[in-house]
């Protein structure tokens, strides 16, 4: 009996009754696009130029490193610059035998060691060979000259899966190597590599490849292989490959399979599982506006149509950071991977909505990303990261409410819905015409709740007494910004000017003259001055509690424990009251006792003789 197979076992099919399946035409020398177009060179390298130009000086002056460290995330090239860099150490033709980054033909050792199959070029998978016995067979044969090429190079792959004890039996070697020895070490987790390891090695940190560069590096790709693809689909691969060419490349193969030799923005979409950019943009619009009903019909048709609910949140949120960007750097529109609706219509946005909205809308949408994430239901909690976007709008900002909170002003109520008659969705100024953009946020409107009845005798002597009486109404909204953003110039019963702070919203003037007049029944003048005014209530308050901290500072009793006791801070400061003045102002206080009742035989008020 023997285990060999004969020649009828070798003709019989893998499952009884079928037909041993035949090879597709072309299939056994196909080659995946990561591979097939794998750099050969240091020109064909993109995006590390950096790198190069250091490698490049250093050969051209003679001072190559005995060690190399190549770190960055995956797929940015670690292990193609490794093989590149053994080339060229061992570049050698007719006419060019030295190391040298400037390969113009292939060399003698060139095709054998890009293939990796080279004798003196051997390629170590630390994830495997991390032991101490692997390194010290190492240190055995790195004494040994190379058997063909000028170098034997060791390049080392994941280096930090190395245990302890081969990092230390490494170092000597790898501090005084023979000259004929030299090593490349590749790795995607920099901090788990000893000091001692590193301070051995010339470090290169690879970078992400831009999203421009890596569309252009598809594009090429598409050309050469006779493949039609959408601009906005290579945008959206380029996108979700973070950076790493491999990745990129290997959903452009996916996505040509996929789409039956045509690369389709819809294709790769459904294939990726993305949201639509152009509805991700018409979400943003409807959430700031705090449309509801408009926002989450999107939402659901979105995930309807296969995009998950995880993506969309994160896509509205890479587009509110967009928005950011091109409301504090416009130059950020002449990026080649933003398509024409992000570009024209993120301008627009970036004109109508402050940094304070975009920035609270930006911290709402990436805190719901791992609810979202790890939610039995993932569709409910991103509409309920919508409600909150949509209504947090109103709301003041987290030292606003405490402040608020501290004075005493009543609680925070802004972005409450308004009664069953108004609109569920909380005041917002309309969209423009035509333009897809809204207009700058309005202030918490109190239409939405209940208005007290104009009061004719009402009268403010002064400014601040205005604010108080703002406070007393729960108008949060109105009284920090009375407090944070005016400049007082002019106040009299009737009239108010005054000038505005920067970021102030600039419908206050028009909102004060229509509560005025709801409140006391009579038109007010109000009117936004261009002179400076005094400083805010704000800063007025700041320079009091600025000046008593540094009376209290500067008295003897207090300098006196703060010098006896180092470190110590003021942390409170409390006045005192006179004794005198708090039994006059008790006493005031104090009720009267009761007056006597009829039938009684003395008076409490009357004194004996």
């Amino acid at each position: 009996m023997t285990d060999q197979p004969g020649p009828i076992d070798q003709d019989e099919p893998g499952l009884p009754g079928f037909p041993p399946p035949a090879p597709p035409a072309g299939a056994a020398g196909y080659r995946v696009l990561a591979r097939k177009y794998r750099p050969q060179s240091f020109d064909d390298l993109i995006g590390q130029e950096a790198m190069v130009r250091t490698i490049a000086n250093g050969f051209e002056a003679g001072r190559i490193p005995q060690a190399w460290m190549l770190t960055g995330v995956r797929g940015v090239g670690k292990t193609t610059t490794a093989r590149i860099l053994a080339r060229a150490l061992n570049y050698k033709t007719d006419s060019i035998d030295r190391p040298t980054i400037t390969m113009p033909e292939p060399g003698i050792h060139c095709q054998a060691i890009m293939e990796g199959r080279h004798i003196d070029v051997q390629e170590i998978d630390a994830a495997s060979n991390n032991g101490v016995d692997n390194i010290r067979q190492l240190n055995d044969a790195v004494r040994y000259a190379p058997v063909s090429a000028r170098y034997k190079v060791y390049i080392v792959d994941e280096v930090h899966m190395l245990s302890t004890g081969a990092f230390n039996a490494f170092l000597k070697t790898l501090e005084e190597p023979p000259p004929h020895a030299k090593f490349i070490f590749a790795t995607t987790e920099i901090r788990k590599v000893p000091v001692t390891i590193l301070s051995r090695c010339q470090r290169f940190d690879l970078r992400r490849v831009e999203t421009g560069r890596l569309v252009q590096h598809l594009a090429r790709i598409c050309q050469a292989e006779a493949v039609s693809a959408q601009d906005d689909a290579l945008a959206a691969i380029a996108r979700a490959a973070e950076g790493s060419v491999r990745d990129s490349l290997s959903m452009l193969d996916q996505a040509i399979a996929h789409g039956a030799g045509a690369v389709t923005t819809e294709a790769v979409r459904d294939m990726l599982g993305l949201a639509d950019r152009a509805r991700i943009i018409d979400l943003f619009d409807a959430a700031m506006r705090g449309d509801m009903p408009t926002a989450l019909n999107l939402l659901r048709d979105q995930y309807d149509a296969g995009a998950d609910p995880a993506s969309v949140i994160a896509d509205l949120a890479a587009f509110t950071h967009l928005v950011t960007r091109l409301k504090l750097v416009p130059e950020a529109a002449r990026d080649p991977a933003l398509s024409e609706a992000e570009r024209v219509r993120g301008a627009d946005y970036a004109g109508a909505l402050t940094v304070r909205v975009l920035s609270r809308a930006w911290q709402l949408l990436t805190r719901a990303l791992p609810e979202i994430q790890g939610a039995a239901k993932p569709l409910p909690a991103a509409e309920m990261a919508l409600v909150r976007l949509a209504y947090a709008a109103d709301l003041p900002t987290p030292d606003e409410a405490l402040r608020m909170l501290r004075d005493g002003s009543g609680a925070v109520s802004g972005g409450a819905p308004a009664p069953a008659a108004a609109p569920s969705a909380p005041a917002r100024a309309p969209m423009a015409p035509g333009s897809g953009a809204p207009q700058a946020r309005a202030m918490v409107q109190p239409s939405a709740r209940a208005e007290p009845a104009p009061d004719a005798a009402l009268r403010f002597a002064r400014f601040e007494d205005l604010v108080a009486y703002a406070g007393e109404q729960k108008l949060i909204g109105i009284k920090a910004a009375l407090e944070r953003d005016v400049r007082l110039v002019r106040f009299e019963d009737g009239m108010l000017e005054f000038a505005l702070e920067d970021g102030a919203s600039r419908t206050l003037a028009a909102d004060l003259s229509r509560i005025l007049q709801q409140w006391t029944g009579r038109r007010w003048m109000v009117a936004v001055s261009s002179e400076a005014g005094q400083p805010t209530l704000r800063e007025q308050a700041r320079a009091r509690e600025a000046a008593r901290a540094s009376d209290a500072e500067n008295h003897p009793a207090v300098r006196a424990a703060l010098e006896r006791f180092p470190g110590a801070r003021i942390v409170n400061i409390v006045e005192r009251v006179p004794e005198e003045q708090a039994e006059a102002e008790a006493a005031a206080e104090a009720p009267l006792p009761p007056a006597p009742e009829a039938g009684d035989d003395e008076d409490p008020y009357t004194l004996d003789d």
